[in-house]
């Protein structure tokens, strides 16, 4: 029987070394503490949801795991590398390849279609574009919205919009992906269904799934939930 760790782990785990590790993460935003010695190991295949209230600090520990932010102090291993200590365009890169990310609103590009939207990290990876294309459009028979292919993203429901924003994530075969809020913009129902969709998706593919969420329903399709609560992580079910 395992038992819950405070760095996220659990204790007596023969998974293995983490894929991705964040360990005593400080971070401030001017006076404002966001994380205070914040710990999350995330293997690589499962789902973590990581939970909180508004302001806790868990997308900026998520922010600081795909190395979008740098922390103030602790360190970001990915591999086994420290993320830290790469350049800009290394971290710029490894987010294109190895890192997939779907944020609350989708953050599809309007000026484009739902199609190339998705082609989108495949053809800054140096892809060629009917690869890209033939890519992009499994990925979206996958997730249920090819019918939405040469729309642009105004044109398409949220919950489409959503499931396109998925399929970006999914399309260039990372490793983990970080998906922020991904349903707080959608009604239950359709919520429901990108979280089905993501969740199998990653299962299929192997990818490790860094959920922030702050709703139990969305929590529940995770495989462990960690607190975030004033900048700190606390394992569901651990007393410390």
């Amino acid at each position: 029987m395992t038992t819950p760790s405070p760095d996220g782990t659990l204790a007596g785990d023969r998974r293995g070394e983490a894929l991705l590790r964040g360990t005593d993460l400080v971070k401030a935003f001017g006076p404002t503490p966001a994380l205070d010695r914040a710990n999350l190991a995330v293997h690589a295949g499962e789902v973590v949801a990581v939970m909180g209230p508004s302001g806790s600090g868990k997308s900026t520990l998520l922010h600081c795991l795909a190395g979008i932010i740098a922390p103030d102090a602790g360190a970001v291993h990915y591999a086994g590398t420290d993320i830290g200590a790469m350049s800009d365009m290394e971290r710029s890169a490894l987010r294109r390849t190895d890192f997939g990310f779907v944020f609350q609103f989708g953050q599809l590009v309007p000026e484009l279609s739902c199609l190339e939207n998705v082609t989108l990290p495949l053809r800054l990876a140096g892809v060629a574009r009917r690869a890209a294309d033939e890519a992009a459009r499994e990925w979206l028979e996958r997730l249920e919205v090819a019918d939405v292919a040469a729309k642009r993203p105004g044109d398409v429901s949220g919950g489409q919009g959503q499931r396109v924003a998925v399929a970006r994530a999914l399309v260039s075969g990372p490793r983990v992906v970080f998906a922020d809020e991904p349903t707080g913009a959608l009604d239950s129902l359709n919520g429901e269904r990108v979280m089905t969709l993501l969740v199998s998706a990653a299962k299929d593919t192997g990818a490790a799934v860094v959920l922030v969420t702050h709703e139990p329903r969305v929590a529940a399709y995770s495989d462990r939930e960690v607190i975030v609560r004033d900048g700190r992580t606390r394992e569901v079910g651990s007393m410390l």
